[in-house]
């Protein structure tokens, strides 16, 4: 469940430099939230009345199909917002993928309304805006990539290096079916070639627990 919490300032908490004029208005008109692990921040289909920007944690954006299968896109983190939202917030749509907090998260939630006014108001805004579309369009790319050129081996262990980076971890607390989920394969495949990265000396396996070696 989503909470959210007291306000701060937002100009010393927000690790993106705007103009002094943007940051009071961003405090003005924005609420600070906070996620657990494993709560959605935003689904499929919803409507979009805000932009999350990640102030700290992590999210995970999903993509599913009709049938319900998902597979992992890419993660917000720290001074990151997702593209879909902006995309959502000015052209009216309503969502097409499910965030979802993969640890604590505080995050800020500034009114649909701002973006539009905000993109003529203020230069740092429109290329927040821009580099956040630029950025999640080369993570689209590598994950076109990779579920068209690489094999589910090479796959899976650029997910758990990802994974360990993003943590700043080489433990990763996750089970088998949860990796399944986020490369959209079955839970077999993901044990038997977490055993076979094991016996090549990469990881070392435990109960929803994984130690990257490498």
């Amino acid at each position: 469940m989503q909470n959210q919490i007291s306000n701060v300032d937002l100009i010393d908490r927000f690790p993106i430099y705007f103009e002094e004029e943007l940051k009071k208005e961003l405090n003005n008109v924005s609420k600070v939230f906070n996620a657990e692990v494993g709560d959605i921040i935003m689904d499929i289909d919803q409507s979009i009345d805000m932009i999350p920007l990640v102030i700290k944690g992590s999210i995970k954006i999903i993509r599913e199909d009709e049938e319900g299968n998902e597979i992992l896109l890419y993660y917000l983190e720290p001074g990151k917002a997702c593209a879909t939202s902006i995309t959502g917030c000015l052209s009216g749509q309503r969502s097409t993928i499910r965030a979802i907090a993969e640890e604590y998260t505080e995050y800020l939630g500034i009114p649909a309304q701002y973006s539009d006014i905000w993109i003529s108001k203020y230069e740092t805004w429109k290329n927040f805006v821009m580099n956040t579309f630029s950025e999640r369009f080369e993570e689209l790319l590598r994950t076109i990539d990779q579920l068209a050129f690489k094999k589910m081996d090479e796959r899976l262990s650029k997910y758990l290096h990802d994974k360990a980076d993003l943590h700043e971890n080489s433990v990763i607390h996750i089970s088998h079916q949860e990796i399944a989920y986020d490369l959209n394969t079955s839970r077999e495949v993901i044990s038997r070639l977490l055993k076979q990265l094991e016996r090549m000396g990469a990881i070392k396996l435990g109960r929803n627990r994984i130690v990257i070696l490498e």
